[in-house]
């Protein structure tokens, strides 16, 4: 596998438009606001956004234990991902820091780079059972970026789950750091992995497990 190191020029971006997101005829006269995402080249709400960290917050109508069961599982991450990227994974249920697994990663979804099928690497780097997980990846890219992806749980009176997802870019390399590309997840991103990780807990997550 080719590994991406620093100073590599990747292919160019494509350009994400007004007219490449909502057609031709719906942009005759779009709003003020989009207009401005539009130039300031930010296509979400980040005020989650505090330094280095974003977080969401959700209430899942479920007990922590079930959620967490879903983000203990390499297929779980596959099952709630909102990007369209993952298209697979291989390896169990993590139990402890320092597990891994893989994740079979397909760039094309996103449309921006052109770096086709690659694996990366999930490495657990915090884990309290039925509370909190958190995670860093590792892939194709050198020097190692560094940014961490969790979840905290917290049970609420209603017996449902208030959770959690932070994305935090506060330790990356200092390459990346100077390259000022961060945050490359959306506010709106981990909202939506927040609401299908809702849909799959209540329907039933079934799970590497069954």
């Amino acid at each position: 596998m080719t590994e991406i190191r620093a100073g590599t020029v990747l292919p160019a971006k494509r350009t994400v438009t007004l007219r490449g997101i909502l057609g031709r005829s719906a942009c005759a006269d779009p709003p003020d606001w989009l207009i401005g995402q539009e130039r300031s080249g930010r296509w979400w709400d980040d005020e989650q956004m505090t330094g280095e960290r974003l977080e969401v917050q959700r209430m899942i109508e479920a007990d922590p234990a079930a959620i967490f069961r879903v983000l203990c599982d390499p297929q779980g991450h596959v099952a709630i991902d909102s990007s369209g990227m993952l298209m697979g994974a291989a390896g169990a249920p993590v139990t402890a820091v320092g597990d891994t697994f893989a994740v079979h990663m397909d760039r094309e979804a996103l449309n921006d780079y052109p770096l086709g099928r690659y694996d990366v690497t999930v490495t657990i780097t915090a884990l309290v059972p039925d509370r909190e997980i958190a995670w860093t990846v590792t892939g194709k890219i050198r020097p190692v970026i560094g940014h961490v992806y969790g979840y905290r749980l917290e049970p609420a009176a209603d017996e449902g789950t208030l959770v959690t997802s932070y994305y935090d870019w506060s330790s990356i390399h200092p390459h990346w750091q100077e390259a000022g590309i961060f945050p490359i997840i959306s506010e709106g991103a981990l909202r939506a992995t927040l609401g299908i990780l809702a849909r799959t807990v209540t329907r039933g997550y079934v799970g590497s497990g069954a």
